[in-house]
């Protein structure tokens, strides 16, 4: 039997077809060779091309190349057409015919569904799609997937896709969210809710969508909530409530979305029920604020609700109960918002002493409500735990049965409260004062005093202050606070033996301060017994170091003085030594003044005077210069002026430059005045060595208006050496240039800052270089008893002209001849030092003629 192409095989007279018919003839299983007939074709007939293929594939039927390619150039044929030409169904019978062989081959079935979705054939496709499903393995539906699922979404009735995705999701179970998104769009919400809430138990579920499962979770409460008639097949109550106790940090939302599915349910009292259960048992401020706001709002709503009801009714809004009713909730739910938040900080923490006082201020005006508040709050409040003072819960509420007349009910709570285990012992012991100050109040001073020697008392088992594994009760009889108060009212309303010995066991148990031994040796000079008083101060003394100790020796030896003067003399000094002994320089200045005006007023003045000696080397650097200075004074007053040209010798030689420059000027003043006019000179001339003409122009012009009343030609000549020396001398010397090149390079620096912004190592850098300036110089400044250097340079003759004319201008003229001889004798720039030491008899700081 013939092939039904026979007919159509090509003529003889057709001789470009000749070569490759014979080419098939002589291999007709050969691809290749199909394949470029095929192509030489390929602009022909479609008839002639497609007859082709038939025969390539009825020698050929198994090969995939030449039916992917047929069945692509046979769709190509029919694109474009309506989908009513008889075309589409010879297309599909190829495709048919093709699965016979090629039913395995993925590619074949996608073509042949999308070929049948574009014809719009639903059933045709749906079922083509399943038989691809059967046909294919397991490891190539993943190819075929999608694309039914695109057909299926598109689909005017949604049951099919369910019924598709149904059997989708049990092959992969993870695109869960794709159905759920899919059921939302088309309003299956009751099967959208059971698929959610099957993959939120899911523990091993994972979102393709990087979702969180509190994600998850919140979206299935929003759904479930806000769609209660359409979601039926869940227990929404159940599912929220699960949540509460699975998701603690967002209390809040969910007890919102609880509320909000019986409002939408139509379940109001519910709804109400459900807000007041959870503004009573949220345990964080966000939680309840937004419980509270959609609580606030609820009843806001329900109110334009029934006022809206209401007007369209035509009823009087002011005959309406339930109206009337539900503004009064309203009212009173934000009447209640303080306390409610206050609660819900005592949940988060029962032991914040601070919100209790709140609870009760907000009370006020309610004595039951304050009472049962105060009665939960000692009970609850654990001390050991306590943010704030314990304590004060109980005197708080002691006082207030106080405030209200109710004494013995008053002592009953300080009682209790003084069993009470505090963390603190200074707690137990603002309870002992608290109970003890109560019955002053009320003028009971027995009782007062009774009480606090209770407090004092020394338990059956002593314990340290400081050990915290004993109750506080065994603790407190070394609490300060307590014996203060008791010591001072046994001053007030005991006797003095008593008093005396509160305060001599306040010493013998070492818990004195040193304000305690003044109070002490005060009370004992009030009743004149001055020395138990000394005493008190002495055993005070031996208890503290400096400097803590400075305060009673200020007040011992300010009183001693006082009462005996100069009577017990060598006592006195003999204090004062002691005093002095290891003494830090910060509080040396007073008690050396207190010595020397001692000796002053009952002792020697060579006492005094060697006692100022002692002060100028055992204060402070920063309070010599001023030590001096008194020193000076009082040697003045004493012996004479002459007397204290030794101290200043010291002062000038012991001082840093800035006062040492001030003690020379003050000493050559008063040689001056006392007509030592070369005594004066020398110490100008010795203080000039650390005098920078740039830096201290006072000093030079001072020794200037100095020579020009003292002074002639020759001293004006010396002295405007000098300073040229001087000038020479600093300009020359490391320190000087490297500060000055120090300046120079941070100048720059400082002055691109604004203010307030020069960098912090820069100003290390400069306080450092200073400090050690200041040190280099300390060390290199001269001593007044060594050699004086005195400079002799050539001052020009104009100037000595014009300082000359200022002290004599009708004795002094220098021509200009004699300028220009000394200016050819000796070079502008060359200097000469020359030592000169100052005699004995002309500097002050030798002995006096």
């Amino acid at each position: 039997m013939g092939s039904p192409w026979d007919h159509a095989r090509p003529s003889p007279s057709e001789d470009d077809d000749l070569p490759y018919e014979e080419e098939i003839i002589r291999n007709p299983y050969s691809v290749k060779c199909w394949m470029r007939y095929i192509e030489f074709k390929q602009s022909g007939q479609k008839s002639i091309l497609n007859m082709i293929y038939e025969r390539a594939l009825k020698e050929l039927p198994g090969s995939y190349k030449l039916w992917y390619n047929y069945l692509r150039e046979r769709r190509k044929q029919v694109k474009g057409k309506g989908i009513t030409e008889p075309g589409y169904e010879e297309v599909n019978n190829c495709h048919e015919r093709a699965l016979v062989f090629m039913h395995k081959m993925p590619r074949i079935w996608l073509d042949y569904c999308q070929f049948l979705v574009s014809q719009c054939k639903i059933t045709r496709s749906r079922q083509t799609f399943d038989r691809a499903l059967r046909a294919l393995p397991v490891t190539q539906h993943p190819r075929v997937w999608p694309l039914y699922l695109r057909f299926v979404r598109n689909l005017p009735l949604p049951e099919t896709a369910i019924r598709v995705y149904r059997r989708y999701l049990k092959l992969s179970p993870e695109n869960a969210e794709e159905y759920i998104d899919y059921l939302r769009s088309v309003g299956r919400l009751d099967e959208a809710a059971v698929r959610l809430a099957a993959i939120v138990n899911d523990e091993s579920f994972v979102s393709k969508e990087g979702k969180s499962n509190y994600q998850l979770w919140h979206e299935l409460c929003d759904l479930i909530s806000q769609n209660p008639d359409k979601v039926t097949s869940l227990n929404v109550g159940a599912i929220i409530r699960g949540g509460l106790t699975r998701f603690t940090d967002q209390l809040g939302k969910l007890w919102c979305s609880l509320a909000d599915y019986y409002i939408r349910s139509g379940h109001f009292e519910k709804a109400r029920d459900v807000y007041e259960e959870a503004i009573l048992t949220v345990v964080t401020v966000r939680d309840f604020t937004q419980v509270f706001d959609s609580y606030a709002q609820f009843e806001e709503s329900m109110i334009a609700a029934k006022m809206e009801t209401t007007a369209e009714m035509g009823q009087d809004e002011d005959d309406d109960i339930d109206l009337e009713l539900r503004l009064a909730r309203f009212e009173q739910l934000i009447a209640r918002r303080p306390l409610l938040l206050n609660s819900v900080l005592l949940r988060q923490n029962p032991h914040n002493v601070h919100e209790w006082h709140k609870r009760v201020k907000l009370y006020d005006g309610n004595p039951r409500q304050i009472i049962n508040t105060y009665t939960e709050a000692v009970q609850t409040v654990d001390p050991m735990k306590a943010t704030g003072k314990p304590h004060s819960l109980w005197v708080s509420f002691a006082k207030f049965y106080e405030e209200n007349e109710q004494l013995d009910d008053a002592r009953t709570i300080f009682e209790k409260a003084t069993k009470v285990n505090y963390k603190q012992v200074d707690d137990l012991a603002a309870v002992w004062c608290e109970y003890g100050e109560m019955e002053l109040r009320h003028e009971n001073y027995e009782q007062a005093l009774r009480i606090l020697r209770k407090a004092t008392a020394i338990p059956s088992k002593k314990a340290e202050y400081f050990d915290v594994s004993e109750p506080v009760q065994n603790r407190v009889y070394k609490s300060l606070k307590v014996w203060s108060m008791l010591a001072d009212l046994e001053e007030s309303l005991g006797t003095f033996q008593s008093t005396k010995a509160v305060y001599d066991r306040i010493i013998d148990l070492r818990i004195a301060t040193p304000q305690i031994i003044i109070n002490y040796a005060m009370f004992l000079e009030e009743h004149n017994y001055f020395e138990e008083s000394f005493k008190a101060y002495e055993r005070g003394i031996a208890l503290f170091r400096w400097p803590n100790v400075y305060d009673i020796w200020n007040t011992y030896l300010t009183k001693f003085i006082d009462r005996y003067g100069g009577k017990k003399l060598e006592r006195a000094r003999d204090l004062f030594e002691q005093a002095l002994d290891g003494c830090p320089a910060k509080f040396a200045k007073t008690i050396y003044l207190l010595y020397a005006k001692l000796e002053e007023g009952y002792g020697l003045a060579r006492h005094a005077m060697a006692v100022y000696e002692r002060a100028t080397q055992a204060v402070e650097s920063e309070e010599r210069h001023h030590m001096f200075n008194i020193y000076i004074k009082r040697a003045a007053e004493i012996y004479g002026v002459t007397y204290t040209r030794a101290i200043y010798q010291k002062a000038i030689e012991v001082l840093p430059d800035e006062h040492s420059r001030d003690m020379c000027q003050r000493f050559a003043d008063m040689e001056s005045k006392l007509g030592e006019i070369d005594r004066a000179r020398a110490i100008y001339s010795y203080c000039s060595q650390i005098c920078d003409p740039r830096v201290t122009a006072n000093f030079w012009q001072t020794w200037k208006e100095f020579e020009i009343r003292h002074g002639n030609e020759d001293t004006i000549r010396e002295m405007l050496r000098i300073k040229r020396s001087v000038q020479a001398t600093y300009n020359t010397q490391v320190n000087f240039m490297s500060s000055q090149m120090l300046k120079a390079t941070t100048s720059s620096t400082v002055s691109d800052l604004a203010p307030g912004q020069m960098g912090i190592d820069d100003m290390k850098m400069l306080e450092q270089k200073a400090q050690q300036l200041a040190a280099e110089a300390e060390q290199d400044k001269p001593k007044l008893k060594e050699k004086i250097l005195f400079v002799r340079s050539d001052t020009s003759r104009s100037e000595l002209a014009e300082l000359s004319k200022q002290a004599n201008p009708d004795e002094i003229d220098i021509d200009d001849d004699d300028e220009d001889e000394d200016d050819e004798d000796q070079g502008p720039d060359e200097v000469q030092l020359e030592q000169k030491s100052v005699p004995t008899a002309v500097f002050g700081g030798l002995k006096d003629d």
